[in-house]
């Protein structure tokens, strides 16, 4: 079964390696294979890489389609995980469950996982 992917005029995607750009007009593609996708909304730029969580949903972005470096960016989402919960104990639960997502090769679910611990991240430091 094929995944339906409708893009809006000049919105991106990351389809494997490769980052395509629509044209003028909307479009749709269907995917007929097993490949990362990550649409426009869900790909953090590295410029925008400015806070713990962020770093993590990068380097968990990186994991998820940068195959060939899969254990360089999973050690470093090992270090940023354990600095995240010493500096913040309180995110625990979030980042256990990132983890394991990503243990479980679910990476898209443990992007989802590392949205809510930034929306929590701004939560806390919205309070300080």
């Amino acid at each position: 079964m094929s995944l339906k992917i409708v893009l809006k005029a000049h919105e991106k995607v990351i389809i494997g390696n490769a980052v395509l750009r629509n044209g003028n007009r909307s479009s749709e593609l269907f995917v007929e294979n097993t490949v990362p996708i990550l649409r426009q909304k869900d790909i953090l730029n590295e410029k925008d890489v400015n806070s713990p969580a962020r770093r993590i949903y990068f380097a968990i972005q990186l994991i998820y389609i940068d195959s060939e470096k899969c254990a360089v960016h999973t050690e470093s989402l090992f270090k940023l995980t354990q600095d995240i919960v010493e500096a913040a104990p309180s995110t625990t639960v979030l980042v256990r469950k990132l983890s394991k997502q990503v243990a479980d090769g679910q990476y898209y679910q443990a992007l989802k996982t590392a949205r809510e611990l930034i929306d929590y991240e701004e939560e806390l430091t919205c309070h300080v």
